[in-house]
């Protein structure tokens, strides 16, 4: 991929036109201060105002109307009263003008009548095919193009960072601190009440935007969670994101009827997500200024360890208390790194890291620290501190700072604590391209977070090792169970029917048997085999340990009777209301080298169904050690959930205990992703306790709760994620007679796409690849492996010896209705109809998906691909300025012929 079309939000975020809708000569007011700032920015473009009592405002030409615009311009911003925006946008409509920035409030946030007005403005976006900004939003800062459209005070000045927010005042502070330090934007966007465009949409315009390098994001709620996952993991995988989410702690809490709801807030889903899209999470604006600083200087260490050069011990010591909060080592200086210490610095230094100089520390001993640090193997990173001593001159030591990071290939932060002796000092250090921070914690984050980030970048290189045969779920038995519980009125299942749906799943379970009386329950405990235990049935008794509801280890009948005589009479005293159904009988589970561990399903109300898994047994909610992830999960992202936990090293060999079975573990949570993917009839769902020794896994004891799904919706609606398209698996006979699966790809592909590619010979590769290619990088392996099937889509033909033969794929472009195809066919199944059979199938899907238009570029050598794209009905033409290829494409949709613009995702192999 290479050459990139105008994205469709263009005319929004890089207008050659602007109008100003309620444009004022009073400056204190919304539309003057809007005006000075447009041109006080120096707006390269044309510049109107509309205002129906001027000709001219400060120099420029106004216009009483929408209407009387000379020109269709590219953006409207619009500072009018509340009642009057809806039909200001229907006359941008009408005019052309396919971009507006609506800075008026008074609308969803005003309550009832605001959110009608609101909603006719939408309307009347939609209707005219207006895309909107706002409304009730600061508005927009395009530096580069001297376009300030928000009524902040002052501007940004022009940088690589991207600040796209929820909040106007979070907007405004970060640019009123970032100028004096020099660190400039992109683009400040503040989406206001996001009636339009939402995170997702601005996400991908700044994930393609070649101006933008790294991008924050202030987060006060999600809209559209399936829409913001795939923008995020798309723009992870080009530019570092960070994300402040607020509204972590909500007040008040909800009623739960699993230990897994009762455990999980909303902030941990929004974690799992952001982990998911492998971004940075900050809690605080303070850490978010931290993360700007550090990404607008460029900081990329290559690890983790870091080293911290002091000439006060207790600001060290304040150091290295944060990196240990925040997972960060502190670096082991190797021996010829001490040694080269001892001959620089005074005997009585400390002798290890943190590396304190000594109160009268002078410049050149900041100098020789810092060299000896940065060309130490095991330091991936310095932080130099510095407190006002009158021994040590602030400005020189910033020079010896400055002169040790300049061309270093390890990151220098700064440190220079106080502001009278030491501010200017600071500022050039800033200057310079070197993050400077008031207080040590600071430096630490911004260390930190981009340490986390490059951490982020290498595990979403990391591939799930190949899929391991399994059988399938019995889906039908386990949606019956579900049916008919709620056929009956209920949303709790049973205990049985519980385990029967874990059994569905291939979830290995106790054998148990339900009984209403003491007799049945003599009966069950011969079934399945004494001892037993016994759990009392309610649908009102959540917790069973709570009314004593469970007995162990009933060795005979007698024992049986008894217990169930003595449950009934407990619950009947304790919980009197409660109805009782009778008792379940299980079979006594000896695992004497058992941990118990639980898993299950909750469900957010942005995010979806997510999945915890911790610590189990009945003080689940006091230990509360759990970590949360979003389905659907592969075998790399299982492992890295249970690394999360407390408990996992418990799981390896303990004290006496052998290690357990973790493959066993592994299966089971794989096993719930697909009851969260396949089942959006569960609500909630706890398995515990899971009992794993070395000898497996095995569930005790399971509750779920389920709720309709309206008729006619996806089953994967319910999802942030999407999932596998397993319905698109076809089995396909060429004319040949040779069979062969055309299947989505997937990330346990890994493998097997890069034998493919190195088996493909030098012309093939030549042809597909436009030059020569040995075979696949990491990265490529990751991009065209883990795809967001939502985006984009990857068919492989697999032959019979489950070998890849074939790719084709699609990219969607950044215009948002055409896409970029690629096909690669090994040669030996070359002039077989392959070919053509794969790309007979990928259009259909980018069809049916809502594309439009599907475009590519062929060499011009390459006869027999140009030969197959004309029997598929692409039109063959020219590349302009490129006498080597020739842009091939195709409408999609019946009716018009749309042109396709190429992006510079990498497409398949």
């Amino acid at each position: 991929m290479g050459r990139m079309g105008r994205h469709y939000l263009s005319r929004l975020f890089e207008p050659a036109s602007v109008a100003l809708v309620g444009a004022s000569a009073q400056p204190q007011k919304v539309g003057g201060v809007l005006l000075g700032n447009l041109l006080a920015a120096n707006f390269r473009g044309r510049l109107y105002a509309v205002n129906p009592r001027h000709r001219e405002l400060r120099g420029v030409p106004c216009v009483a109307t929408i209407e009387a615009l000379p020109e269709a311009v590219d953006l409207a911003v619009i500072a009018t009263p509340a009642p009057t925006v809806a039909g200001l946008v229907a006359a941008c409509g009408a005019k052309g003008i396919g971009a507006v920035v609506v800075i008026t409030a008074g609308f969803g946030e005003s309550g009832a009548a605001g959110k009608a007005m609101e909603a006719d403005v939408l309307a009347a976006a939609r209707r005219h095919g207006v895309r909107m900004l706002g409304p009730n939003c600061l508005g927009l800062m395009r530096p580069s193009l001297g376009l300030n459209a928000t009524f902040a005070r002052g501007t940004a000045l022009p940088g690589s960072l991207a600040l796209l927010s929820q909040s106007g005042a979070v907007c405004t502070a970060l640019v009123d601190w970032a100028t004096p330090s020099g660190i400039g934007f992109s683009s400040v966007i503040s989406l206001g009440a996001s009636g339009d465009i939402d995170f997702g949409e601005a996400l991908d315009f700044l994930a393609f935007d070649p101006a933008t390098a790294h991008i924050l994001l202030y987060v006060e709620g999600v809209r559209d969670a399936r829409r913001l996952m795939g923008s995020l993991r798309a723009a992870a995988r080009m530019k570092p994101v960070v994300v402040m989410k607020v509204g972590r702690h909500p007040a008040g809490s909800r009623a739960a009827v699993s230990h897994t709801g009762a455990i999980v807030g909303r902030d941990d889903v929004f974690d799992a997500a952001v982990r998911r899209a492998g971004i940075v999470r900050v809690a605080t604006a303070g850490q978010l200024v931290a993360a700007a600083q550090a990404l607008g200087s460029a900081v990329a260490p290559g690890g983790d360890r870091l080293a911290i050069v002091t000439n006060g011990g207790g600001p060290g010591v304040m150091a290295a208390d944060r990196a240990t909060e925040l997972g960060i080592p502190l670096a082991e200086l190797s021996p010829a790194t001490i040694d080269r210490l001892q001959r620089a610095l005074p005997a009585h230094w400390s002798h290890g890291n943190p590396i304190d100089l000594i109160g009268d520390a002078d410049a050149e001993r900041y100098r020789a620290a810092l060299a000896a640090c940065l060309d130490d193997p095991g330091v991936d990173g310095v932080i130099a501190i510095l407190t006002p001593q009158a021994m040590t001159p602030a400005d020189d030591a910033a020079s010896a700072v400055i002169g040790a990071a300049a061309g270093a290939p390890k990151p220098v932060l700064a440190c220079w604590m106080g502001e009278a002796s030491v501010g200017a000092a600071r500022a050039r250090l800033q200057q310079a391209g070197v993050p400077a921070f008031r207080l040590p914690e600071m430096a630490v984050e911004a260390f930190a977070y981009v340490a986390q980030h490059q951490r982020h970048q290498r595990l979403l290189l990391e591939v799930p090792p190949p899929l391991v045969a399994t059988e399938p779920p019995d889906l039908e038995a386990a949606r019956a169970l579900i049916h008919r519980a709620l056929a009956e009125g209920r949303s709790v299942l049973a205990a049985t029917e519980s385990k029967e749906l874990l059994a569905a799943f291939r979830i290995p379970v106790v054998r148990s048997r339900n009984a209403a009386s003491a007799e049945e329950a003599v009966t069950a405990a011969e079934a399945v085999g004494f001892p037993v235990a016994m759990k009392i049935r309610s649908p009102d008794i959540t917790h069973k340990s709570d009314v004593h509801g469970i007995e162990l280890g009933l060795s005979n009948a007698p024992a049986v009777r008894e217990a169930f005589a003595r449950m009934l009479s407990r619950v009947a005293t304790l919980r009197p209301q409660a109805r009782v159904e009778g008792v379940s009988i299980e079979a006594m589970v000896a695992r004497p080298h058992g941990r118990e561990l639980m898993a299950g399903i909750t469900r957010d109300p942005v995010f979806g169904p997510a999945i915890t898994f911790g610590a189990g047994g009945i003080a689940v909610e006091v230990l509360r050690d759990r970590v949360v992830g979003l389905p659907p999960l592969n075998a790399r992202l299982v492992e890295d959930m249970i690394a999360g936990t407390r408990v996992a090293k418990m799981l390896e060999r303990f004290r006496h205990l052998p290690p357990v079975d973790r493959p066993a573990i592994d299966a089971i949570l794989l096993r719930i992703s697909e009851i969260a993917t396949e089942l959006p009839e569960v609500v909630e769902m706890d398995v515990n306790p899971i009992i794993a020794d070395e000898q497996g896994a095995i569930a005790l004891d399971a509750r779920f709760v389920v709720a309709a799904v309206p008729e006619g919706r996806d089953r994967h609606a319910h999802l942030a994620i999407a999932p596998y398209p397993s319905e698109l698996v076809t089995r396909e006979i060429l004319a040949d007679g040779e069979e062969l699966t055309l299947r989505p790809i997937r990330p346990e592909d890994a493998a097997m796409e890069a034998r493919f590619v190195e088996a493909l010979s030098v012309e093939t590769r030549r042809r597909r690849f436009q030059g020569t290619v040995a075979g696949l990088t990491p990265t490529m392996i990751a991009r065209f492996t883990q795809i967001d099937y939502d985006r984009e889509m990857a068919l492989v033909a697999i032959d019979a010896a489950a070998a890849q033969v074939a790719v084709a794929r699609y990219v969607s472009l950044p215009d948002a209705i055409s896409c970029e195809f690629a096909i690669v066919v090994a040669d030996a199944w070359q002039g077989r109809g392959l070919g053509h059979r794969m790309m007979q199938r990928l259009i259909a899907i980018a069809a049916a998906r809502g594309l439009r238009a599907m475009v590519g570029w062929v060499l011009a050598s390459n006869e027999p691909m140009l030969r197959l794209m004309a029997r598929l009905g692409f039109e063959i033409g020219p590349e302009p300025g490129d006498s080597l290829n020739r842009r091939v494409a195709l409408d999609l949709q019946a009716g018009e012929r749309l042109t396709g613009r190429r992006a510079p995702a990498p497409s398949s192999a």
